[in-house]
């Protein structure tokens, strides 16, 4: 099947599957950072350096999720201008390489409303959302909207996420169960949590989905370690953020970063 004849579900199921890797390889993209152009050469070079997916991260103003590293990234990038529309145009890009997973703060997804917010990833070939600061009791209504279109809706767990309530978020995850490794925001940690294992296992229990793990990985043996400790799936954020920042050349040094990391899970 092609990729223009799958859904976006469908295509991340087939990333997954398909990744060669012990888990699929998904780098973070901040939208329109360091310029929007910078930021789609950035994309391509995640693609060049072996990543399975991206995730592309819309600035917003009050990012309560991210760290001071995508934040910064996210302020820089309003400041020069980036929009919606540009950070979509860069996902429709990049869509026809790997599948785009988007993500987007709630209050831009409420403001057009679900069905046009919905209507624009199709529109763009994005393949999933990730609404980091929308609750449970409010997802339904933009799941069955996303359903219809055949675009995932994933969620977020926290290790402090109650069991019940991790039952009922695994249940209704589609793409992909995003795990956070740690209680807070993204950022580079030293070394991941030693109750890792626990935490994936738990999510795994609840959902039929491959289960990803984020914040907080930042280098190839990170990554590895996540794959050891059972992830489907590592999102490396932060890390790749700074680099775009602080490099000469973004693009060609995150290719090597992600190529260190794809590295990692083979």
């Amino acid at each position: 099947m092609s990729t223009e004849t799958q859904t976006g579900i469908e295509r991340i199921s087939a990333a997954f599957a398909g990744s060669g890797k012990r888990a699929a390889l998904m780098p973070y993209l901040m939208g329109g950072f360091p310029s929007v152009e910078g930021s789609l050469a950035v994309g391509e070079a995640y693609a060049d350096g072996g990543a399975d997916l991206v995730e592309l991260g819309v600035p917003f103003s009050d990012p309560l999720a991210d760290g001071p590293v995508i934040h910064e990234a996210g302020t820089k990038a309003l400041a020069a201008g980036a929009t919606l529309a540009d950070v979509l145009e860069v996902g429709r890009r990049l869509s026809e390489r790997l599948p785009v997973v988007l993500m987007a703060y709630a209050n831009l997804v409420y403001g057009p409303g679900f069905e046009g917010f919905a209507d624009k990833l199709v529109a763009n070939g994005i393949s999933g959302l990730i609404v980091p600061d929308l609750p449970l009791e409010e997802q339904p209504a933009l799941l069955e909207v996303l359903d219809a279109r055949g675009v995932a809706l994933v969620p977020l767990v926290a290790p402090t996420t109650p069991d019940e309530r991790l039952a009922r978020i695994g249940e209704r995850a589609r793409g992909f169960l995003y795990t956070v490794s740690v209680t807070g925001t993204t950022g580079e940690r030293v070394a991941l949590d030693d109750r890792l294992g626990g935490v994936l296992a738990r999510a795994a229990a609840t959902t039929e989905v491959p289960v990803a793990v984020g914040f907080g990985i930042s280098t190839p043996e990170q990554a590895r370690a996540a794959a050891d400790a059972g992830a489907a799936g590592v999102i490396i954020g932060s890390r790749l953020v700074r680099a775009a920042a602080e490099a000469e050349d973004p693009a060609a040094e995150v290719r090597a970063l992600v190529s260190a990391m794809a590295d990692a899970l083979r």
